[in-house]
């Protein structure tokens, strides 16, 4: 395990980082409490010191277990939680973006985390009403309370995660110094906006979702109009709810897999590793044999060639106005014929 600074800060956190949304059974589908232990003694003992969960996961379990598993050992942990989804469906500002319900959410999760600090505060999700500069002071406050040291942005539009860091620069209040995003092979939509705003303001990602929901963990293969689901029964679906492109990427990705005497997940994790930029995949684990696989993938190394195929397999279109500037004849327009001969240093696309 190798350590990366986060985003625009001083902060150490693993290649790796946790994603204790198992963590707790009340969903129907977590793990129980000793697993739970397991799998997090796992991945620490990898060298992992980065572990992130949310006041909402599993109605709190997974804050209340992962504060207990690291209690003896808090310093050494960088621990990051959210606020923001809904902790009464009955209260309206139980919810929301807001300065009543950040400093009611993180002094619950204080309490349930058995702490009082938290090393990275998400917003988890970007909420439609609350003005940004309502959201970016009330985090600087916190910050100065000590209640928690780095903030970083979940689920927020490209456009607004640069308006609040703007806004904070210019008023000296604590901006955002990550960036949490759904990306895989199957979602690569982020590439329009949210990863190159990332590299351009010096922001750590931390994409969730990198398996595609197990698509990309080697779970399904497509004979004819049958979804077989390896080491099961044939499931008799259509497609089970999975297109065809997405399950001709996880084929290119079990091909790959193969070369390298690799597990697909651990290839899907290496392709999300080695994009451009500060990218920590979040892995997540029901199990110690999970998480052990997933961990494997620090150990595989996709060649140029291996990218490229996946690349083209699962390439999407960037869409206006990056695919209209990329043209030839709108390059020409913009630069005449001196395009090819500038030595562009900040890579800028």
């Amino acid at each position: 395990m190798r350590y990366k600074l986060l985003g625009k800060s001083g902060l150490r956190v693993s290649e790796l980082c946790y994603g204790a949304m198992t963590f707790g059974e009340e969903w129907g589908w977590g793990s129980p409490k000793d697993e739970s232990r397991r799998v997090l003694d796992a991945f620490g003992e990898a060298g992992g010191n980065f572990i992130d969960t949310a006041n909402k996961y599993t109605d709190g379990t997974s804050e209340k277990w992962v504060g207990e598993f690291i209690a003896a050992d808090r310093e050494h942990w960088v621990l990051a939680t959210k606020y923001s989804l809904s902790m009464d469906p009955r209260d309206p500002n139980a919810s929301g973006n807001q300065r009543k319900n950040m400093v009611q959410a993180v002094d619950a999760s204080l309490k349930r985390l058995g702490t009082d600090y938290i090393d990275l505060y998400w917003v988890h999700v970007w909420d439609f009403m609350t003005p940004v500069e309502e959201i970016m002071r009330g985090l600087d406050d916190l910050v100065r309370a000590g209640k928690i040291i780095y903030v970083g942005a979940s689920d927020w539009p490209a456009w607004r995660v640069s308006q609040a860091n703007t806004l904070a620069e210019l008023r000296g209040w604590t901006p955002f110094v990550a960036l949490q995003v759904k990306y895989s092979l199957l979602e690569r939509t982020t590439e329009r906006d949210l990863l190159p705003m990332a590299r351009a303001l010096d922001l750590a990602v931390t994409p969730w979702g990198v398996l595609g929901g197990g698509v990309l963990s080697g779970k399904y293969s497509k004979t004819g109009e049958t979804i077989e689901a390896e080491g099961s029964k044939r499931i008799q679906t259509m497609t089970a709810g999975v297109p065809d492109e997405h399950l001709a990427i996880a084929e290119e990705v079990k091909s790959i897999a193969s070369a390298h005497g690799a597990t697909p997940s651990q290839v899907a994790l290496s392709w999300v590793r080695q994009q451009e930029g500060v990218i920590l995949p979040i892995v997540g684990a029901r199990t110690e044999q999970q998480i052990t696989d997933n961990l494997a993938c620090l150990d595989v190394e996709l060649s140029e060639e291996e990218l490229r195929r996946l690349d083209q397999v699962s390439h999407v279109d960037l869409g206006f106005p990056h695919e209209f500037l990329s043209k030839d004849n709108i390059r020409e327009v913009i630069y005449g014929e001196t395009f090819p001969m500038i030595d562009n240093h900040r890579g800028l696309k």
